[in-house]
């Protein structure tokens, strides 16, 4: 008998059913409907409301992806407040000096001293058009030179360029290149002469990192690979955080670059830091270890970070600008591939990790799922905070031995290994128990330390996403003999599939992976793990589901949309919730189906327009989250 449970989901509009199954048999059923209530009131089709003005203009590219970013930028990161700020009706420069009263050149964005706004009060002029650096640059000019603004900005989404207009004394014009435009109520000379207690945390991290990449991947000398440049930034992004933490509140940050500073000055700051860093995390960074950057590209990178606070900005924002190095450098290589926020926030919650339990990754990538349960289980230790009244100096030390004690992580890539360490300690440690191993090898050949950290049986919690791919293929007797999974098995007409001695010449790491997570766990253990979809539709994989619904509780199983992973790869896939106790034929296993997971088979987001003309991001997983983990008891 099949009952179906249904749910709404309020953030995106969309009816998703959990179904409680109470069979053994695993089969998905679908029931979704899209909100279909575009109102041309509100919103019309093919318009988006303008930040600024807040009048509805066309969603063009140029709109959605630099024009209405940039102006957003300005107040949420640079502070300028609405009212000096001209998007629609477009501020115009003449066309001609000697005319006063012509205007041919719209400008995309225009930043006021005064909120009359007159010529004369122009102070920064942004445009937007998708040119090339060197087109942008020259549009600029001519629209400085032709207006009484001191500043211009070129910015097209992917990649900015910031110039400055200086009068000589002769009256002509010296062009300079700024490393950041003014926050609101500096001059152009107050840039990189921001206090440590000024810095704010920015609103937009993970765009600023995008355009950083994209700066560093046409102009730095001497990169060329996507590591590499990961690698540097990682360790430019640890001298930017040490300095936070150790500057004084009313001092100046060495992490800074004035107007006109030479590059060779900015660049023996940071290297200064960096030795700093190396004798503080030497686990992470080797004491040979240097930026790789040069001067010039370093200098770039300084300006675009030295306003903010990183250390102060939302957790989430870190990891994503994270995966915007981190996520070329792996990308596809060897089944790779960066396991989506929400994703990640839907097992943690169903999987319910509490204080005190001992979480494991065995193939923790870049450390999403390590940080998010990690942030998890925080979040209910400060609750027991409050209720305890306990110091924050005594709160603190319990996260930090949670973090330190609890979690653990392996991952067969040492660059991805580097990554989850630098990414553990950014948020506040834990990344001494982050290993570079093979997860599917026998434990006695980890390294001594390795093996005392993680042991099989011993684990609470598994949480994973395991790399998979058809051309994937794990070998040799002595790691394929330590799995039943690897064995052959058979399926005798008209019967059901039989366990053979005999091991394959080779398995899929998927597949094994199954097995290693449910052997790390101790009796009565939760394991959330990302799997293929094929596993449970075809029948060749038949012994696996035997395998599984023999042994252990199947406690959930979630389909999720095939543009999950897209625009990387195309593998339909689910999450499987499983519990290392004998199964039970009475027991429910609650599925589910997403629809819609916040973004398209391009990357973009899915936003429709809500009865009320909001628009809305379609994303059912946090409604899934929240009905599995109702129905679920784990204790």
């Amino acid at each position: 008998m099949t009952r179906y449970v249904e749910s709404s989901s309020s953030s995106s509009q969309v009816n998703s059913n959990v179904i409680i199954h109470k069979s053994n048999s695993i089969e998905v059923t679908q029931a979704s409907q899209e909100c279909e209530n575009e109102s041309e009131e509100t919103i019309r089709i093919g318009y988006i409301i303008d930040y600024i003005s807040g009048r509805q203009v066309r969603a063009t590219a140029e709109e959605v992806e630099a024009v209405q970013v940039f102006a957003r930028r300005l107040v949420e990161d640079f502070n300028y407040p609405k009212d000096l700020i001209t998007t629609r009706p477009q501020f115009k420069v003449r066309a001609r000096s000697s005319e006063e009263r012509a205007r041919s050149y719209p400008v995309d964005i225009t930043v006021f001293t005064a909120k009359r706004k007159l010529e004369d009060d122009a102070f920064i002029i942004v445009e937007c058009k998708r040119k090339t650096r060197n087109d942008g640059e020259r549009q600029l000019k001519i629209y400085l030179s032709l207006s009484s603004a001191r500043i211009g900005v070129w910015f097209n989404g992917d990649d900015h360029l910031y110039i400055y207009k200086r009068y000589l004394p002769d009256g002509t014009i010296e062009w300079s290149y700024l490393p950041t435009i003014p926050k609101y109520g500096q001059t152009v000379e107050d840039i990189g002469l921001l206090r440590r207690n000024e810095l704010a945390a920015p609103v937009d991290l993970k765009g600023h990192f995008r355009g950083i990449r994209n700066y560093l991947a046409g102009n730095a000398t001497g990169i060329t690979r996507d590591q590499a440049l990961a690698e540097a930034v990682m360790s430019i992004l640890f001298c930017k955080i040490f300095d936070e933490l150790n500057t004084p509140p009313n001092d100046l940050p060495r992490f800074r670059t004035a107007v006109d500073e030479p590059a060779d000055r900015v660049l023996a700051r940071v290297a200064d830091l960096f030795t700093h860093v190396k004798e503080e995390y030497p686990d992470v960074f080797q004491q040979h270890e240097v930026i790789s950057l040069d001067q010039d590209s370093l200098r770039y990178v300084v300006g675009e970070l030295q306003n903010f606070a990183i250390t102060e900005s939302n957790r989430d924002a870190i990891g994503d600008a994270f995966e915007v190095f981190v996520g070329p450098a792996v990308r596809g290589e060897e089944g790779q591939f960066f396991t989506p926020r929400n994703v990640v926030q839907m097992m943690v919650k169903i999987i319910d990790p509490q204080p005190g339990e001992m979480v494991i990754d065995p193939a923790c990538g870049s450390g999403g799922f390590l940080v998010v349960a990690l942030e998890y289980i925080w979040k209910k230790i400060e609750e027991q905070s409050k209720v305890n009244k306990w110091t924050s100096s005594i709160l603190e030390r319990r996260k930090r031995d949670i973090a330190t004690r609890c979690m653990r992580g392996i991952d067969k890539d040492s660059f991805l290994a580097k990554v989850t360490k630098a990414y553990m300690a950014i948020i506040g440690d834990g990344r001494g128990g982050i290993y570079c191993e093979d997860s599917l090898n026998t434990p006695y050949l980890w390294a001594p330390i390795a093996q005392t950290q993680i042991q099989l049986g011993s684990f609470d919690v598994v949480i994973t996403n395991p790399p998979f791919g058809s051309k994937i293929k794990v070998t040799g007797a002595q790691k394929l003999s330590q799995y039943r999974l690897a064995r052959k098995w058979r399926l005798p007409r008209g019967g059901d599939w039989v366990e053979e001695q005999s091991v394959k010449a080779d398995q899929s790491p998927q597949i094994l992976f199954i097995e290693r997570c449910v052997q790390l766990l101790k009796p009565g253990g939760r394991l959330g793990i990302v799997l293929p979809e094929s596993i449970f539709g075809m029948s060749n994989y038949g012994y696996v589901q035997k395998y599984l619904l023999d042994n252990f509780k199947l406690r959930a199983f979630i389909s999720l949309p095939e543009e999950i992973f897209q625009p990387y790869t195309h593998a339909k896939t689910c999450v499987v919730i499983l519990e290392n106790s004998p199964p039970d034929n009475d027991e429910d296993i609650v599925m589910a189906i997403a629809d819609w997971c916040g973004h398209d088979s391009r990357g973009n987001p899915t936003i429709r327009c809500a009865e009320d003309g909001t628009r809305v991001l379609l994303d059912d997983l946090p409604t899934i989250a929240d009905n599995i983990s109702r129905r679920l008891s784990w204790r």
